[in-house]
């Protein structure tokens, strides 16, 4: 069974990525979350990362703050899709997690997406889009959420018109 692997660099950032597997679980996808750090723990990333492989995970969402090297750290392991979700912490509130995370060589890409909460977001919906392509069903969730996004929009418009 296909399932995405939700990996932070430490507790601190599951605030963000649980935003994440909340877009996840709505979308009925599956999903494992997992603790593990390029830096203090490397072998065990690079041991996760095989055997989540091995076990069918078709696309790895990595979050983490300040050096952010998780998500190149599985890239580096892997050829599946990995996106990076870079965690607005630090001093610099993501802006350093953000380059760290764009900044791959060629030929170990990871998706980048925006820094903090909406990042975390966006990496559930384009790991959903990612794995639509071959699942009708999904397509069909991810539309319909769209759907609802516009009329969300739509009503707040409406909403503001009268108050004109």
């Amino acid at each position: 069974m296909k399932f995405v692997a939700v990996l932070m660099g430490s507790e601190s950032d599951w605030p963000v990525m649980q935003k994440c597997t909340e877009v996840l679980g709505r979308l009925s996808v599956g999903f494992e979350v997992r603790v593990t750090s390029a830096h203090r723990t490397p072998a065990a990333t690079a041991d996760y990362v095989a055997d989540a492989v091995a076990r069918g995970c078709a696309v790895f969402i990595c979050g983490a703050g300040m050096a952010a090297h998780l998500a190149g750290a599985v890239a580096a392991h892997t050829v599946r899709p990995v996106i990076g979700v870079p965690i607005n912490s630090g001093p610099l509130q993501g802006f350093d997690a953000l380059l760290a995370t764009v900044q791959m060589p060629g030929g170990i890409p990871v998706a980048t997406v925006a820094v903090g909460g909406a990042g975390a977001r966006n990496a559930a919906y384009l790991a959903a889009q990612m794995l639509a392509l071959g699942d009708s069903a999904l397509q069909a969730a991810l539309a319909a959420d769209r759907e609802a996004n516009r009329q969300k929009v739509q009503a707040q418009n409406e909403r503001v018109q009268t108050q004109l």
